[in-house]
């Protein structure tokens, strides 16, 4: 099936056609159907399946004949919500909506929070059609009095599972709640949890079921492998396998975000064109630093997992895992931003030993035995190898030096020596121990040390209240 047999309007195809894409991913090729018949769906797809344009083209399609270029704003109502639960989603989002519509007068903003609000208050005075927005940003701007609900015809809840553990259900439960009852609702969440079907219970009427991708699956189009290496030597690795003309570019993830910012530092100073992107780091800047690598301009961006989600990079080739996540679903996470819309990825992680157990349980999730590559130069330590069975194993208890073992040979021996001391003088060692009246003469004599009786003090003179030595009493 291609695009053009999907009933999109020439317009929209010709957006399509600008990003490359001809042939639409299974979930687009199911879901634009329905939607475009204006049903209520609920879609089960990971990332990076094409599911904003899922949703994004055929929604464009339905609010068409509505659209115009005049610049009242009266006349640009909203009237499709789309629901994300990070910026970094709500961006992704906005801007493939901004694509698909560059043909049409269809005006389109993202509101988020952690920057100022005044911009995106003035943006949505001036009229929209379609708005993308976080939940706790979107209340701000109901509070504002500045966005009007009446002209909805259709909610989009992206990513509804992540939503609920981010604790904005309440949230949009009451975003619901300020909409026209009669809509078209659009549910997407990579689970079906309970919770997440008594929202869509609430949320959707009679929806369709399309489901592409269950949960703690990876895609076919990525490649795996893993370099064993000591952790001592990771940074030198990592160094080398980016300066390799084959690594063009490249999103690496790590743990904590003071060594993510150490990490960007270190390549900086080899040579190699790299930022960071975590938490810590305001809105304007995590924004900066994405441009500059979706541009090419930046070869690295290293990462913590609050970028596993919502980054859309075209043709992004490489993910690397500088440690590995302690969670296995989170590494379904970080390489679901390589192999995407039928593109191919690899997905390389630099285990140490000390990690063992992190790799075994995300191979048992994924269901997958890794391949294992080594490095010329740097070789797996002996504590990280296959055993005789060709199942990998984990550290050995590490062997104790032969000082620690000469140490305890002389306790050992000196136990020994006591206890046969005490066997000899009769103490026997079945028995309760009970206290025995030592011979006379073993002991020195006894020292008295009863208190002694001292003269008494002579009387001192008491001074009274108001002043003077008063008279001794006899």
């Amino acid at each position: 099936m291609r695009f053009d047999e999907l009933g999109l309007a020439p317009e929209l195809l010709r957006a399509v056609s600008d990003q490359g894409y001809a042939t639409p991913t299974p979930i687009q090729a199911q879901a634009i159907p329905i939607v475009l018949a204006g049903r209520d769906l609920m879609g089960g797809s990971q990332t990076g399946t094409g599911k904003t344009a899922a949703f994004s083209l055929p929604l464009l399609q339905r609010i068409l004949p509505l659209a115009s270029a005049s610049p009242s704003p009266a006349r640009h109502p909203v009237r499709v919500l789309m629901l994300a639960p990070t910026r970094e989603l709500a961006i992704q989002v906005y801007e493939s909506v901004k694509l698909y519509s560059k043909y049409i007068p269809i005006r389109s903003c993202c509101v988020f929070g952690g920057v100022d609000i005044k911009p995106q208050f003035e943006e949505v005075r001036r009229g929209i059609e379609i708005l993308v927005a976080t939940p706790g940003r979107l209340l701000d701007l109901v509070e504002h009095r500045c966005v009007n609900f009446n002209q909805v015809q259709a909610l989009v809840l992206d990513e509804a599972d992540r939503m609920l553990d981010m604790g904005f259900i309440p949230d949009v439960t009451r975003i619901i709640q300020l909409l026209p009852p009669q809509r078209q609702n659009l549910l997407f969440s990579a689970t079906f949890s309970e919770d997440i079907r008594k929202l869509a219970d609430k949320m959707l009427t009679s929806p369709a079921l399309v489901e592409v991708a269950r949960r703690n699956t990876i895609s076919e189009m990525i490649t795996h492998r893993i370099h064993p290496v000591a952790a001592r030597e990771k940074h030198a690795l990592l160094t080398q396998l980016l300066q390799s003309p084959e690594l063009d570019q490249a999103l690496v993830f790590t743990g904590t975000k003071i060594e993510t910012r150490r990490l960007a530092r270190e390549l900086q100073r080899a040579g190699i064109s790299a930022d960071s992107i975590h938490g810590d780091k305001t809105q304007q800047e995590r924004l900066k630093a994405l441009k500059a690598f979706k541009s090419g301009e930046t070869r690295v961006l290293v990462a913590t997992d609050v970028a596993a989600r919502g980054l859309d990079i075209d043709d992004l080739p490489h993910v690397i895992n500088y440690e590995l996540p302690r969670t296995p679903e989170d590494y379904i996470h970080r390489i679901g931003r390589t192999g995407r819309a039928g593109r191919h990825g690899t997905a390389i992680s630099l285990v140490s030993a000390e990690e063992f157990q992190y790799l075994a349980s995300i191979e048992k999730l994924i269901k997958l035995e890794i391949e294992q590559v080594i490095v010329p130069g740097f070789e797996r330590e002996d504590d990280f190898a296959a055993s005789s069975t060709g199942k990998r194993s984990g550290s050995p208890a590490p062997e104790k030096s032969s000082r620690r073992q000469a140490a305890a040979k002389i306790r050992e021996k000196k136990s020994r020596t006591e206890t046969g001391d005490a066997v000899k003088a009769g103490f026997d060692f079945s028995k309760p121990y009970e206290y025995v009246e030592p011979a006379s003469g073993l002991l020195a004599p006894a020292v008295d040390v009863s208190p002694k009786e001292h003269p008494p003090r002579a009387r001192r003179p008491v001074a009274v209240l108001l002043g003077g030595i008063g008279k001794i009493s006899d």
